[in-house]
Formats: C-alpha cells, structure tokens, sequence
C-alpha cells in the first residue's frame, strides 16, 4: 500500500510542477511601488536643478492636479455611505482609486514643490500629506491581513477554522504514508481550534504565534524526515522519491500551519486597524485643511 501511495503522491507533485498553461499574473503592488520609488528617487536626485517653478507653468498645475487627486480621495469613504454605490458594487472600484490617487497625488505634489519648501503653511500641508501617504501605506497592510484578497471580503475566525478543518481531512495520500505527521498536525490543529479559541482571542496569544508558528512548522518538518527515513528502509519506493514526498508533505505543512497563523493573527490585526482608522482620519482633516490654506495663501498673496 506504501508504494501505491508514494506513486500517487508522486504524481501528485509531478503534476503540480508543471509548467503553468498561462504566465503567473502581475504583482501590481510590488510593481506600482517599485515605480513610486523609483520616481521618488529620481525627483529627490533632480530637486536642486528646479526643473520646474511651483508658481507658474508646468510646477503648478503639478500642484492642482495632485491636491485634486487628493481631495478625491473623499470619494471612497462616501461610497461606503452611499446605498446605491453599494449595490452596484462600485466601492471595490473606488476603493482601487483611492490606493492609487492616494500615492499619485503626493508624488505629483513633491514634484510641484521640487522636494522642499519654504513657508510655514506650505511646510504642515506637505507634512501632513506625507504623514497620510505614509498611513495609508500601514493601513492597506492591516487591511489584507484580514480580508480576503486586496478587493475581498472581511476574513472571519469561523471562516479561517472551517478551512483549517477541512484541509486537515482531505488529508489524501499523505495520510496513508505518513500517519504520524498528520496525527501532530491534527493535535496541533485541534489545540488551537479548541474552545479557547472558539470567541476572539487576546492579543499576547496572538503575537506569540507569530514566533510559534515558525516552531511548529520545523516541529512538522522533522516529523516528515523522520517519518520518511523510517519507511525509506522498508520501501524501495519511498527511498527512490523520499525528495519528492518530503517536499509535498513541507508544502502541506506549510499551508496549514499558515491558516493557523491567521486565525490566531486576526484579533491582533483588527485591532490594530481599528485603531489605524482613529489615527488617519484626523490626519487627512489636518491636511485638507492645511492644502486649501495653502490654496489660498498662494492665490491672495
């Protein structure tokens, strides 16, 4: 029965080596902000040949086009708000809007301003801009650690369990070659499914899985080579594809013990959102304040 099991797991893992039909999609992320970056380093690199002049020209309307990127920022909040905008699922879309308008704007901005300024008002506007930036930035990490995907819906701990569970029995041929590995995954599991868990857990539980999941996971990575190395001296099989097996049977511990993490992660991460919101939101008053004092300091005097 071992040899079956090992042919299947094997190709299994064959299967799921190959090469994608399609090329793996874009990380827009990463990408949108390695250009940010390095369009920050390039005006930082040029600010003292003032390519452009804040008061006139192409330098002003740098100016107008960023400040209004950053008033329709505005709009994603009252999407929120706005029945009708809900039920034709335009709050993801404006939601997008608001990530990217959110980094634009303040790029365009330092480059209105050529990376530095002089006036007291002009100095808390740009401040405040970059202090929003900045929040932004913390507040889209917090926000995917506990929804589903960038655009999805809110992860819940019942949702994150029921996935736990399931996964651990749809176990498949692994459980038929390594029995033991799956019992400690499955205590491990169970402990932290238990009832303790059952309702919101605190926060010191959850930090510590941030350091206990990496134990766990070389806990189930030795099981897996000792379990492997026991069979491989009564299995040809097993000893020509212990690689292979060990590799699946990783992979496998690697996702669940991952799942695991974010059960025990999402109080940590909802709290801290919630707090994020207390903190940005006065942020982006102070600096739309201060850019429509600005406005109109540059217009009357």
């Amino acid at each position: 029965m071992n040899e079956m099991a090992a042919n299947r797991m094997d190709a299994m893992d064959r299967q799921s080596a190959a090469p994608a039909s399609f090329p793996q999609s874009i990380n827009w992320p990463l990408t949108g902000y390695s250009f940010l970056l390095i369009a920050l380093g390039v005006g930082w690199y040029l600010r003292s040949t003032e390519l452009v002049n804040p008061s006139e020209g192409l330098g002003y309307w740098l100016g107008i086009v960023g400040g209004s990127f950053m008033l329709l920022l505005l709009f994603y909040p009252a999407s929120k708000k706005s029945q009708i905008m809900r039920r034709l699922g335009l709050v993801p879309h404006w939601f997008r809007i608001h990530m990217i308008l959110g980094l634009v704007g303040p790029l365009l901005v330092l480059y209105h301003c050529n990376f530095s300024v002089d006036a007291f008002n002009s100095k808390i506007a740009l401040y405040s801009m970059l202090a929003v930036a900045g929040s932004g930035i913390v507040g889209r990490y917090f926000y995917a650690r506990i929804h589903r995907g960038l655009y999805g819906k809110r992860t819940t701990i019942e949702e994150l369990r029921s996935e736990i569970s399931t996964a651990v029995e749809n176990r498949s041929g692994i459980a038929v070659i390594l029995p033991k590995f799956i019992s400690e995954l499955h205590t491990i599991s169970a402990e932290l499914l238990g009832d303790q868990y059952t309702n919101r857990i605190g926060i010191r539980s959850s930090l510590a899985w941030t350091v206990k999941h990496l134990y766990v996971r070389a806990k189930l990575s030795l099981k897996i080579k000792q379990e492997l190395r026991a069979l491989a001296t009564a299995s040809a099989t097993i000893r020509n594809n212990t690689d292979e097996l060990r590799r699946a049977a990783n992979q496998y511990a690697k996702t669940q013990v991952n799942l695991m993490r974010q059960v025990a992660q999402l109080t940590f991460y909802e709290r801290l959102f919630s707090l994020w919101h207390v903190f940005h939101m006065p942020l982006f008053i102070v600096l739309v304040i201060s850019a429509l004092a600005h406005v109109l300091a540059v217009h009357m005097y």
